[in-house]
């Protein structure tokens, strides 16, 4: 519970407690990257036709680098007080990190006011939702894990 102390620490909400969103008019545009990762887990067998295109559903991975670079884009759309951003780059890649685990890695960019963490991790858990999606006839015991923020640069801009 918020005291009217603790409220002012809070930037998603005004004197009165209510959600609003942040105002970050008065920052200074800033070139920032974010990168975030997540894990698909599954049997070896599925993740090797995965990865040589041989799922019931087709190319797999390249279904999935458009879902999540598309999500990243949406993140304002999605996310409640997000904001909608013009990002400059988004990458989506993929390496097999374990015999039953894959990678999935997000890279976004931008030059702005407010960081691209959200749209970072968006962009993962698109992708690894859409591999799930394409695999989920071959391999019920599928799991999506660790989804985090794993580099957060921020550098004047120009």
């Amino acid at each position: 519970m918020t005291t009217p102390e603790s409220r002012s620490e809070l930037t998603h909400l005004d004197e009165r407690g209510r959600v609003k969103m942040v105002d970050v008019g008065a920052k200074p545009p800033m070139r920032r990257v974010a990168v975030a990762e997540g894990f698909l887990r599954a049997a070896p067998a599925t993740l090797d036709r995965l990865e040589s295109g041989e799922l019931p559903k087709g190319e797999a991975l390249a279904a999935a680098r458009i879902a999540g670079i598309t999500a990243a884009k949406r993140t304002g759309e999605l996310i409640p007080l997000c904001h909608p951003l013009a990002i400059d780059a988004v990458s989506v890649d993929f390496e097999r990190a374990d015999a039953d685990r894959l990678r999935i890695v997000a890279r976004v960019s931008i030059t702005a006011r407010t960081g691209v963490e959200m749209e970072a991790l968006v962009a993962v858990s698109m992708a690894a939702l859409t591999l799930y999606d394409m695999g989920k006839a071959v391999d019920k015991a599928m799991v999506v894990e660790g989804v985090r923020v794993v580099e957060k640069l921020k550098e004047a801009a120009g």
